[in-house]
């Protein structure tokens, strides 16, 4: 069995070895905090763009069908019932307008859905986690220096050995 870094279980590492598993780990939640923030506000502009989709098409039905599906539909009424034939116009262009409304109201379901989207906020609130959880990361304590060896000392040595 090996820890992350490939070093064996139970044994010390360097500070060097804890300092870069540490700044890889790190690297490796920044990405994904990345990744994530991507694929969020990847969903809610697929949702603006459904809500804006559904808006086009409410308004392409009124704009061209109106003039085709009105003549066609008051006829239909008028051979069906009788009726007058200005009161058959009017109930093509009811069931027009009544289409054209559910689509537009299934835009508005998308528009809200998309903008209750809470991609960014989630993101920043992780990210907010992570930096708590990183400051409160207490160091490793120190060894305490014998008393014939004093700081002095020990920077002189690492001097002369660089």
């Amino acid at each position: 069995m090996s820890a992350p870094d490939g070093s064996p279980v139970g044994t010390e590492r360097s500070i060097g070895q804890l300092f870069a598993s540490a700044t890889t780990e790190l690297s490796a939640l920044v990405h994904d905090e990345i990744a994530l923030a991507k694929a969020q506000l990847r969903q809610d502009v697929k949702r603006g763009a459904t809500s804006g989709g559904a808006f086009s098409a409410a308004g392409l039905l009124l704009v061209f069908s109106l003039p085709m599906l009105s003549f066609a539909l008051a006829y239909g009424i008028r051979t069906w019932s009788g009726w007058n034939l200005a009161v058959c116009f009017l109930l093509s262009f009811a069931a027009n307008v009544l289409v054209a409304g559910l689509l537009a109201l299934i835009g508005v379901v998308f528009a809200k859905k998309a903008k209750k989207g809470r991609g960014p906020q989630k993101v920043a609130a992780s990210v907010k986690q992570s930096a708590g959880v990183l400051q409160n990361a207490k160091p490793h304590p120190r060894p305490e220096l014998p008393a014939d060896r004093s700081p002095e000392a020990i920077e002189a040595v690492a001097r002369s050995s660089s």
